[in-house]
């Protein structure tokens, strides 16, 4: 797995640079060679924010956690990555490594964070949509924590967005030419 670390106002020195590679080389176990992870290392005030993707071929975890110390972080992040990645492979009972499931949503191409200002756009992100299954976008959405997810649709060959509702029920948005 290629573990690429990067770093906002925050400086990586070589021993926890020496500790990411390890620790989160230990996921290697569920994922194919071609699985690529980022960690990203910011300083926001007073606190230390760490985030850490992993995306396969057909899959992508995520994980974020502020605290005063990035080493804390670490141990706090990894397990939640784990857990998901245990988690989503529990769910799906294959045979086949999980990179063979569901979408890459590798983020590619993002611009740099500014102030909010709400005649631009601030920040912009691309991924490719190759099709999955509503249920895999279910879980998908559990996985990356955010409130919505945005997919091509196996079944009906369209862009979909699933969404969380307030009742902790998934609406559905089925984009129309």
């Amino acid at each position: 797995m290629k573990i690429e670390i990067l770093e906002k106002n925050y400086n990586v020195g070589a021993r926890l640079n020496g500790l990411i590679l390890k620790k989160v080389g230990k996921l290697e176990k569920y994922f194919d060679k071609d699985a690529s992870c980022k960690v990203v290392c910011k300083k926001e005030g007073n606190l230390f924010k760490l985030e850490i993707s992993i995306s396969s071929k057909n899959s992508f975890f995520r994980s974020e956690v502020i605290g005063e110390n990035m080493y804390n972080n670490l141990d706090i992040a990894l397990p939640k990555l784990e857990k998901q990645i245990i988690k989503f492979k529990e769910k799906k009972q294959d045979n086949f490594k999980i990179a063979d499931i569901i979408p890459d949503l590798l983020f590619l191409d993002e611009a740099p964070e500014e102030d909010y200002n709400a005649s631009k756009i601030t920040k912009r992100k691309s991924y490719n949509l190759d099709p999955i299954t509503e249920e895999d976008a279910i879980i998908m959405l559990e996985n990356i924590d955010h409130d919505f997810f945005v997919f091509l649709n196996a079944e009906s060959g369209k862009i979909n967005v699933l969404y969380k509702r307030k009742n902790g029920e998934y609406g559905l948005i089925e984009a129309k030419k």
